[in-house]
């Protein structure tokens, strides 16, 4: 069975016959009846009433025609979408450190250029969001670099300065000694740094306490709770209202690099390419 005996038989359901089927399709009349018969015999049952008048669906006439309907409209949707393949659409999972305030503008411009995209995005830390690259659970991922690993390519996307956040206006490395630290779990790149500063230090902190969310972990901080370490960008507005205070990290751990990172092996389907291409542009105007 052929997609076209399908549409052939539509046509003679239409019109009830099989010479108006074949001027109508540009078919010769016993072409048309010969797929008509063959249709018949690989189903095991007639499809037609036959007599002098034409041709009319018999029951299971009609209950091939719905069929052949979403068959065919389910093969036409097939062709439209592989035919608009250079055309960027379909679902694009993009994993990303909540903290990037620079991302709303980049999604914003690729969404607004390519409405066909099911642009899908899920938060995480740098660790579990490259595993998940590497699982190819996710497309690819924002996260802090850079990232050593041989399976990934990554493209730098801006840098960011790290910052100690504290209710308190006045702040010395000692107080890491008696406050508890509000931390994302481990496998975040900004907890790395300044776990790795702390232990040059030798500052051992009195309390970890670790949070999923930014705004558990900022909202701790404005309450008094601990201190924590964040990219200035995403408290800005809170230093400007008062309610936490920054403090400058030593180098060279004060700044972070943000990187898209994706599998090397991966294809680059033209979704992702218009996604990369954007990240470029937006570096650039950058």
């Amino acid at each position: 069975m052929e997609i076209n005996d399908l549409k052939i038989f539509q046509m003679v359901a239409t019109l009830g016959s099989v010479s108006k089927t074949a001027a109508e399709l540009s078919y010769v009349q016993s072409n048309v009846t010969a797929r008509i018969k063959l249709l018949e015999k690989e189903l095991g049952t007639p499809l037609f009433y036959r007599n002098k008048r034409g041709m009319t669906l018999n029951t299971e006439g009609k209950r091939l025609l719905e069929y052949s309907r979403e068959i065919i409209a389910k093969f036409e949707e097939m062709q439209n979408y592989f035919h608009r393949a250079s055309e960027p659409s379909g679902v694009l999972e993009v994993g990303m450190v909540e903290t990037i305030n620079a991302l709303p503008g980049l999604l914003s411009s690729y969404c607004s250029q390519y409405p066909h995209v099911d642009l899908s995005l899920k938060a995480g830390v740098t660790e579990n969001l490259l595993q998940k690259v590497l699982d190819l659970a996710l497309d690819g991922a924002f996260v802090s670099g850079p990232i050593n690993h041989p399976l990934i390519e990554q493209e730098q996307v801006f840098q960011e300065e790290l910052v100690l956040v504290t209710k308190n206006s006045s702040f010395t490395a000692s107080d890491i000694t008696g406050k508890a630290l509000l931390l994302y779990k481990k496998g975040c790149g900004y907890r790395e740094r300044l776990e790795t500063w702390m232990k040059v230090e030798g500052l051992i902190p009195k309390k970890v306490m670790e949070f999923g969310t930014f705004e558990t972990i900022i909202g701790g901080v404005a309450a008094g709770i601990g201190i924590t370490i964040l990219p200035k960008s995403a408290v800005h507005h809170l230093v400007e209202s008062g309610a936490v205070h920054i403090h400058c990290i030593p180098e060279p751990y004060h700044e972070v690099t943000t990187v898209f990172i994706r599998r090397k092996d991966s294809f680059i389907t033209s979704t992702m390419q218009a996604f990369l291409d954007e990240i470029r542009l937006q570096k650039m105007k950058a």
